[in-house]
């Protein structure tokens, strides 16, 4: 089994998911978290200056979705089939297209919090709804529509990270996505996930 570290600020953010995987796989790893003021140091010494980081037997892995399907390759997290696989890959992507456009890095709060702001007011119910029509009576999110078959997969953990981002700043964003505050539960109630929740440092992000 390689040695795995996980190199990240002390916060869920872009680390998150890849915790949500190495717990629903149990596998152990370094959960290595970082201090604000030891940022610059730290990101002197890396190739992209980015993070999150796995550390793999001493190898560098950059960009958290990278890592997020390195991990889940042949697992059935990623998908049972390669049509499965690409469904998750496109959800995984459409939320986080969605999340990057917020100006995490924006130092005017004023100007932050109007971005923020219309993003969730104007652009999230869309988003939204489309999730909503896209899980419909769906279990989770991915799965045969044909034999009713489905299997949770790393883009039900994404989606329950990035909704609980979004609801820090919006409570209400799902008031009337009932269905998605369900698929919200059903990930959060996965023994593994549920230890995770439960033990994980408690940060705003």
């Amino acid at each position: 089994m390689p040695k795995y570290k996980l190199i990240y600020f002390n916060m869920r953010g872009r680390a998150e998911i890849i915790r949500y995987i190495f717990a629903y796989l149990d596998i152990k790893y370094e959960d290595h978290r970082i201090e604000q003021t030891d940022w610059p140091e730290v990101k002197a010494t890396l190739p992209f200056g980015k993070i999150p980081i796995l550390e793999v037997d001493g190898l560098n892995l950059h960009q958290s979705l990278a890592i997020a399907r390195y991990m889940t390759k042949n697992t059935d997290l990623a998908g049972k089939t390669e049509l499965e696989q690409c469904q998750v890959d496109a959800i995984v992507d459409t939320l986080d297209d969605f999340m990057s456009r917020f100006p995490w890095a924006e130092k005017n709060q004023d100007i932050k919090d109007q971005m923020f702001n219309e993003l969730l007011t104007y652009d999230g119910p869309h988003l939204l709804q489309d999730l909503d029509t896209y899980l419909g009576e769906k279990e989770w999110l991915i799965g045969d529509s044909v034999s009713m078959f489905y299997i949770v997969t790393w883009a039900d953990f994404y989606w329950e990270i990035c909704s609980t981002t979004l609801l820090v700043f919006k409570p209400d964003l799902l008031d009337i996505h009932p269905r998605l505050v369900t698929l919200r539960k059903k990930v959060q109630a996965i023994p593994a996930i549920a230890d995770w929740i439960q033990q994980r440092p408690q940060t705003k992000l």
